[in-house]
């Protein structure tokens, strides 16, 4: 195999998971090193490349090239873009493609998008010849910081988001910084707001540094590349202790509940609402939830609302575009979401900032009034 050839700027962060450890390299340049970088650590020369019509004019060319000069053939699918494209009617494409392109277990599949290409083609990869290598090249910021990361991947359904998936860790993840600068700042402040949770779990003083460092970090530079690798390592440690979400891994869901509420009503248009932004208005719900059940300050809700809208993203459901159902049929997509166990309604709830918590059994009746309380009908 040849030596590693990952730039002297780059940050690694290990995740060991043992046998199917991997590496999470953040830095610039990284989709034209793509092809060294897969094979100085993986023995696969096919690859499938799933990306979507978005991002294939960007960066898809590169990559092809990339892994041809470093021996890997390549064939590639360029899907819709946008949530709704996570469909078991997308799901058969990309494993037909995969089938088509005789992939074998230890050729890989490569996942060139942000989260909604990269949940797709994770569950793909990890049912295809019963789960062959993956590799994730993320690119928006949201993907990079959040869902490439840990190995959830899934579609959704009728009944609500990422409701049918499989665990399938990746076999290396390529977050090139570069390619954040084509984003739109929408799509940057949604990739932000999961950056934020981070220190709003269990990491004050992270949160407290995107206060003070949040326009650096937009503007690019070395802040940037130090708050998607702390973010990274933040969802990395998480992984490690609780790999299928048994229990402290539900953390990562703060502001996911009610964000995917919310996404559900709209009915995943990316024009009214994309997944970051839920999960910012989620994020001020849980702190506020929390407040109104006497478990924190309603200064911490405050606090974590004036930051989230200080760099431009919602906070509050009225922020949305257009109308919303009743309280009632948000309930009814907050109990099809995958925190419920045995009926019971589980949510991460806080006692302040970073110090978030895993809460079961939450009464329906107590949930359902506050969001009366928020959504008045």
């Amino acid at each position: 195999m040849t030596a590693i050839v990952s730039a002297p700027t780059d940050r690694v962060v290990h995740v060991p998971l043992g046998e199917r450890a991997y590496d999470i390299l953040i830095g610039s340049g990284l989709i034209e090193r793509a092809g060294l970088e897969i094979a100085a650590r993986l023995k696969g020369r096919k690859a499938a490349i799933i990306t979507d019509e978005n991002v294939a004019p960007l960066y898809l060319s590169s990559l092809v090239a990339s892994l041809k000069g470093a021996g890997i053939r390549s064939a590639s699918v360029v899907l819709p873009a946008g949530e709704k494209t996570k469909s078991f009617e997308q799901l058969m494409t990309v494993c037909d493609a995969v089938l088509d392109a005789r992939i074998e277990r230890n050729d890989m599949v490569i996942a060139l998008g942000g989260g909604v290409i990269g949940d797709l083609t994770g569950f793909a990869a990890g049912i295809v010849r019963r789960g062959v290598r993956f590799i994730q090249v993320p690119t928006s910021l949201l993907s990079q910081v959040d869902s490439s990361v840990g190995g959830k991947t899934g579609i959704n359904t009728r009944h609500g988001k990422n409701l049918v998936g499989v665990f399938h860790q990746p076999d290396l993840v390529l977050a090139d910084t570069d390619v954040l600068n084509t984003l739109s700042q929408r799509e940057f402040r949604a990739g932000y707001a999961e950056v934020a949770k981070y220190g709003l779990i269990d990491k004050p003083e992270f949160f407290g540094w995107l206060e003070a460092n949040w326009q650096q970090v937009f503007a690019g530079g070395v802040e940037r590349v130090e708050a998607i690798a702390a973010s990274c390592q933040a969802k990395s440690d998480v992984v490690v202790a609780d790999e299928h979400e048994n229990g402290q891994r539900a953390l990562l869901n703060l502001g996911h509940t009610f964000g995917h509420a919310l996404e559900a009503a709209t009915a995943y248009d990316s024009r009214r609402l994309v997944h970051g932004e839920g999960v910012a208005i989620g994020m001020v719900l849980a702190h506020e939830f929390s407040a109104r059940l006497n478990l924190a300050s309603p200064d911490d809700a405050k606090r974590v609302e004036a930051h989230l809208k200080t760099v431009g993203l919602p906070t509050r459901m009225s922020d949305i575009p257009g109308e919303l159902p009743s309280s009632e049929v948000l309930m009814d997509a907050i109990g099809q979401d995958k925190k419920v166990k045995s009926g019971k309604l589980t949510f991460i709830l806080t006692h302040g900032i970073g110090q978030s918590f895993v809460a079961d059994d939450v009464p329906s009746s107590e949930v359902l009034g506050f969001l009366k309380e928020k959504h008045p009908r």
